[in-house]
């Protein structure tokens, strides 16, 4: 019996974009992830995190916010939809991925499934697409318990922290999109690559750090006048402290990196990687000394949080730079293509 055909092979026949295409939906979802980080920053320092009341509607009587919710309302409701935007974004990163063929060419060998049989599409990128609609999707209902418990500061923190996982995924995707499927080969020693880890772990924790001190901070989510809301039981003052200490560490382990990587010749886009982290770091270190001193005006948290996702990023991308997985194959007018009965 043929194995059954899926939308996702019927579609492949018919549509098989450029590998260009490829990358752009899968830089297309990176961007949305991001957006997505933003926008929920925008709900808190606008006091509109109880804008909408329940979830999944809006309120109990109704899917969208009414006249008497006003701006809050908006807001929340806002948010909400674009999480329908970011899954297209996802959406046609999976699609794009899914109905690319497979550029093997001149006897190299497609990428086998986990059957064995050689795939007639890149299974690594889709994976990847799938991990971030899953993890949409997941995120869209911890905001939902974010609301229902009545923005409790952890898992706010949690809902940010689980949004930064996506931008992780959504990042490696789009650089995946752009070299082959070959097995990871590092360029330089290993202790190097395992430094660059070291670095990455120590922006998360930056990055989780910053979470709580907006959870024991001046940003509950709602009006400043309501008491319901309830923040970190921890002095404000120390989590800023602590969240400085790893800001100073992250600075000084990036300059180390720098130098190390000059020493051992690392590859050039590693260097530049580098760099660009050190300066990313230094100016989000200059903002927030600056929104501490000024009671953390809701403009300058809004970019500290922009910034805070680019730092991730940043970071992200050095140990990429250290491993190579070959080119994609450069090929021409990809063949006409027999129907495809694989399942998706």
């Amino acid at each position: 019996m043929d194995p059954v055909r899926t939308p996702f092979s019927l579609l492949a026949e018919r549509w098989q974009p450029s590998a260009a295409m490829v990358r752009r939906a899968a830089f297309a979802a990176l961007v949305m992830s991001v957006v997505i980080v933003v926008t929920g920053g925008a709900v808190r320092l606008t006091a509109s995190g109880l804008g909408c009341t329940t979830w999944p509607r809006c309120t109990d009587e109704s899917l969208t916010p009414t006249a008497e919710m006003g701006f809050h309302g908006v807001i929340e409701f806002t948010n909400r939809m674009l999480t329908y935007v970011l899954s297209a974004a996802v959406g046609w990163a999976i699609l794009a991925a899914r109905c690319r063929p497979h550029p093997s060419a001149g006897g190299t060998p497609t990428q086998p499934s986990a059957g064995g049989t050689p795939s007639p599409w890149r299974r690594s990128l889709t994976k990847l697409g799938w991990a971030q609609f899953w993890l949409v999707m997941s995120n869209a209902v911890l905001g939902g318990i974010t609301v229902l418990t009545g923005l409790n500061p952890y898992t706010v923190a949690l809902h940010m922290i689980a949004a930064m996982g996506l931008v992780w995924v959504a990042l490696l995707m789009w650089e995946r999109s752009k070299e082959g499927d070959g097995p990871a080969v590092l360029s330089v020693a290993r202790p190097i690559h395992q430094l660059s880890y070291v670095l990455v772990t120590v922006i998360g924790l930056l990055v989780a750090a910053g979470t709580l001190v907006t959870g024991a901070g001046h940003h509950p989510g709602t009006p400043k006048d309501n008491k319901i809301v309830p923040r970190i039981p921890i002095d404000y003052d120390r989590l800023a402290q602590f969240h400085a200490d790893l800001a100073f560490v992250s600075v000084g382990l990036a300059i180390a990196v720098i130098f190390v990587f000059a020493a051992v010749k690392a590859p050039r886009p590693a260097k530049a990687r580098a760099k660009e982290l050190l300066a990313v770091l230094v100016l989000q270190g200059v903002l927030g000394f600056i929104q501490y001193f000024t009671d953390a005006p809701e403009l300058m948290v809004g970019l500290h949080m922009l910034l805070a996702a680019l730092t991730w990023i940043a970071a992200l991308r050095i140990p990429l730079a250290l491993r190579t997985r070959g080119d994609l194959p450069v090929t021409g007018q990809l063949p006409a293509r027999e129907p495809q009965t694989a399942t998706a």
